[in-house]
């Protein structure tokens, strides 16, 4: 049964489920899995990384936010001036000014203003109002949408990354969930053959004694007997101390209410044969995750380093700018001069400034090189050891699968043995030792037998794991818009 995640809403209202104090809960495979997407603490926190990014972008987009800047001030001074003789000139000023500012993808700025300056004094007394545009454009240094919008594109990136390495802890997740999953089938089982092997010792220390009781046997039987049993008792108590932990274990990746007390793993390992194709397996594994992020840090490295290396070059602006103006003692008459477009005003112009030597852009680009190349032989390393991962892994699979069946007819053949020795031991050809060596030899089987088959189980998670297929089988998918809503859902 493939199962679909939709994660953002079993992120923010996942239902809880309320149990009564010592509750046994059964669990299947698929619940453990789902359970672990909704609730894992730590896959829950990786989430956010994308979403801090996603407010990292709209922030960056931010700079093309018009700027409205308004600008009062009010002077008032008294000087001495040598033209009046030496007597004191009183002035006033008023300024009203304001503009209106917008930063273009180019890397320009285009700007509208609106400037009143109001002047009283001796010699003077009116208004002068400016009402213009200006643009500055970069042309060598900053120009273009890649050096406008670098913080933009970085933090896009950044995103893009941070969800893979969301996918990458859900893979781990999942895998370690059947992981656990599974080796809590395998203790409860083992708790089981340790049950029988106590009980069948106890059988035989009862009959032994019985026999001992009637003389067919020697005292020390009796003690062979009552050693077995002790020894099996203590095992018996070890694993039911095994199969709680790893209750804990899975109640704390499954985020289950404390009140649970048991776990019931409902599903099997899986026994059957499984088909593996190297050459399809290393393609798969090429794609997971992690290299998928390695993949995104180096173009992201790499969209800084062009931003480097345009950095290198010198500062040439182009500036322009127009001005409609007017000169009144009234305010009004001013503003009727200034639209009256008589007295315009304009200029353009170029300015170049470029550091000599320019060491510190050179060696930002530089290291930006070297940053590269280092990523670049990382990745290599990376998608080298994961092909390296998929030829072992498809080993494992293989190997697990032979160990089921040599398991099998090891535990077969132990019992067969065990039966024997009983037989021996009526007739007195074996002593109460060796029917509880051989009746061990079995325990041991068993043991060997579940672990085989446990054994073929993991090495089938970690192969879908190394191949990065692992969240596809069990149906989940993660896309961008789980990390959007989460940062959208944030108020």
């Amino acid at each position: 049964m493939r199962l679909l995640i939709v994660l953002l809403p079993l992120l923010l209202m996942f239902p809880v489920t309320v149990f009564a104090s010592g509750t046994s809960l059964p669990l299947t495979l698929n619940e453990a899995v789902r359970m672990a997407v909704e609730k894992n603490l730590d896959v829950r926190a990786e989430l956010f990384n994308p979403a801090q990014f996603e407010a990292d972008i709209n922030r960056s987009r931010a700079m093309y936010d018009p700027l409205l800047a308004i600008q009062t001030n009010y002077t008032d001074s008294s000087t001495e001036s040598f033209t009046s003789g030496g007597k004191a000139v009183s002035s006033q000023s008023l300024a009203l000014n304001s503009s209106l500012n917008q930063l273009l993808w180019s890397g320009g700025t285009a700007a509208l203003f609106f400037n009143n300056d109001y002047t009283k004094s001796s010699t003077v007394t009116g208004w002068q109002t400016g009402l213009g545009a200006s643009f500055t454009q970069p042309l060598l240094k900053n120009f273009g949408r890649d050096a406008t919008e670098i913080a933009i594109n970085i933090s896009r990136y950044s995103k893009f990354a941070s969800l893979e390495r969301f996918n990458s802890r859900l893979l781990s997740t999942v895998a370690q969930v059947r992981t656990e999953y599974f080796k809590l089938y395998s203790l409860r089982e083992d708790r089981e053959v340790k049950k029988v092997s106590l009980e069948l010792a106890r059988k035989i220390l009862s009959e032994t004694q019985a026999r001992v009781k009637a003389g067919v046997l020697p005292a020390m039987e009796v003690l062979n007997a009552e050693y077995g049993a002790v020894t099996r008792e203590k095992e018996l108590i070890d694993a039911e101390l095994a199969v709680s932990n790893q209750v804990d274990v899975l109640r704390i990746l499954l985020q289950i209410d404390p009140k649970v007390e048991a776990l019931q793993t409902v599903d099997l390992p899986p026994r059957d044969p499984y088909s593996t194709n190297e050459k399809d397996a290393i393609q798969k594994a090429l794609d997971r995750p992690d290299i998928r992020e390695q993949k995104r840090t180096l173009e992201l490295n790499e969209l800084q380093n062009r931003n480097f290396s345009q950095k290198t070059r010198p500062d040439l602006n182009f500036t322009a700018s127009t001005q409609l103006t007017g000169l009144a003692s009234a305010y009004q008459r001013n503003v009727d001069k200034v639209l009256t477009f008589d007295y315009p005003v304009w200029s353009v112009g170029l300015n170049l400034s470029y550091p000599l030597g320019n060491g510190a852009a050179e060696n930002d680009y530089r290291k930006s090189r070297l940053k590269t190349e280092q990523l670049s032989l990382q990745l290599r390393s990376l998608e080298e050891t994961s092909i390296n991962e998929v030829r072992s892994a498809i080993r494992g699979v293989e190997a697990g699968f032979k160990q089921i069946e040599v398991a099998d007819r090891g535990r077969a053949f132990a019992e067969e043995r065990l039966k024997s020795f009983i037989r021996k031991n009526e007739v007195g050809l074996a002593t109460t030792k060796d029917v509880l060596d051989v009746e061990n030899d079995l325990a041991v089987a068993k043991s060997n037998q579940i672990k085989s088959v446990v054994g073929y189980a993991n090495a089938l998670t970690l192969y879908w794991q190394v191949t990065g297929e692992l969240l596809d089988r069990e149906g989940i998918r993660v896309v961008e818009g789980d990390a959007d809503k989460l940062y959208s859902a944030t108020r």
